[in-house]
């Protein structure tokens, strides 16, 4: 049986089209993706982010046990309310999750995880606190809702909606939260738009979410943000990054710090591990077809696979991330396996888009 979010009662109401996203019953879109991911662009759109995990680090030693658990130093989050990005990784250095920490107060972080992994990352954290850190404990908040405001306007139209806010959260840079009565609200995203991700509580989402779309915010699907999250070069856990994977090969090698003695779970592994694959942006040539994941690609090189690929509505073209050799270099042309034909595609890099600019030439 698949699981709801505190606002599923809601999508159906308005019509939405509910797919089964990874075991939870989510909107595909509400009559329009192509419409939903311009909104974003262009506007102002929403999300129900939900089933991705909330997850509470508290404890004396919380900053501790988080410097060895992730691959990225949260040792670097000075200020209360920042935020960092990082992978959290096996031993073997492969890629368990993406996820993003807040330091919400001392002996206090709060991390947010994927939904198709949140399971997995609790009883690894867990396992690793009973081990390393005893007096850490760490809470699922299966209480709290997420809803996700993106676009040029979110901020705006978030102020306008939910009062309050505007006072705590107008001085926020990004990737930076503060503390709104019982909402948290994070200058973060997952679409390569400003905006806000809110975490409330389950019982009060429904009116949040109300109180956005009076506001002028558009309710958008997972269909939507797929194709924002590819236009931005944002991995999709599953399908850019998975256990089989390190860092380097998923094009996270940014988030992995290496600087000092800090001792992490993986790092000795990615010391040994090859960099021989790169993830890199694929630009079709032509609108013969459509990028998808699973394609093969071929390259002077040797061969790679595309990672993700979508149309992409801001470019009016196919684009993809794809894990090719080391040594495929930006302005390269690679063959793509596309329904038994070897269509060609360029080599970029992502970013395709951000804040609603393309990046890269057409």
């Amino acid at each position: 049986m698949t699981r709801q979010t505190p606002l599923n009662r809601l999508h159906r109401d308005r019509g939405a089209r509910m797919v089964d996203f990874g075991g939870w019953d989510m909107p595909l879109h509400y009559g329009s993706q192509i419409e939903e991911h311009h909104a974003v662009r262009r506007d102002a759109g929403m999300f129900d982010v939900s089933h991705m995990r909330v997850v509470d680090v508290r404890g004396a030693s919380a900053r501790g046990f988080l410097r060895a658990a992730l691959a990225n130093d949260v040792g670097k989050l000075k200020a209360r309310g920042r935020a960092l990005y990082s992978c959290m990784l096996d031993g073997d250095g492969h890629v368990l999750d993406d996820l993003i920490v807040y330091f919400v107060d001392d002996g206090f972080f709060r991390v947010v995880v994927n939904a198709a992994t949140a399971g997995r990352d609790l009883a690894w954290l867990r396992t690793l606190a009973a081990a390393r850190a005893p007096g850490v404990s760490i809470a699922e908040r299966d209480d709290l809702a997420i809803i996700a405001v993106q676009g040029p306007n979110a901020r705006a139209k978030t102020w306008a909606a939910l009062p309050g806010t505007q006072a705590a959260t107008a001085p926020l840079e990004p990737f930076a939260a503060a503390a709104v009565g019982e909402r948290f609200v994070a200058r973060t995203g997952y679409t390569g738009e400003d905006g806000f991700e809110i975490v409330t509580p389950a019982a009060g989402a429904a009116g949040d979410w109300t109180a956005l779309e009076a506001a002028g915010v558009r309710p958008c699907g997972l269909g939507a943000r797929d194709t924002l999250r590819l236009e931005a070069g944002m991995n999709l856990y599953g399908q850019d990054m998975d256990e089989s994977v390190d860092p380097y090969a998923a094009g996270l090698g940014w988030t992995v710090d290496l600087s000092g003695e800090r001792d992490f779970v993986g790092r000795e592994a990615l010391a040994r591990a090859p960099r021989d694959r790169q993830l890199v942006g694929l630009l079709l040539d032509g609108g013969a077809g459509v990028l998808r994941a699973h394609q093969a690609v071929h390259t002077a090189r040797g061969a790679g696979e595309v990672t993700s690929g979508t149309f992409s509505p801001t470019l009016a073209r196919s684009i993809a991330l794809a894990r090719v050799p080391a040594g495929v270099g930006v302005g390269d042309t690679v063959d793509v396996d596309v329904r038994g034909k070897r269509l060609p595609a360029r080599v970029v890099k992502p970013p395709f888009v951000r804040r609603g600019k393309v990046l890269v030439a057409p």
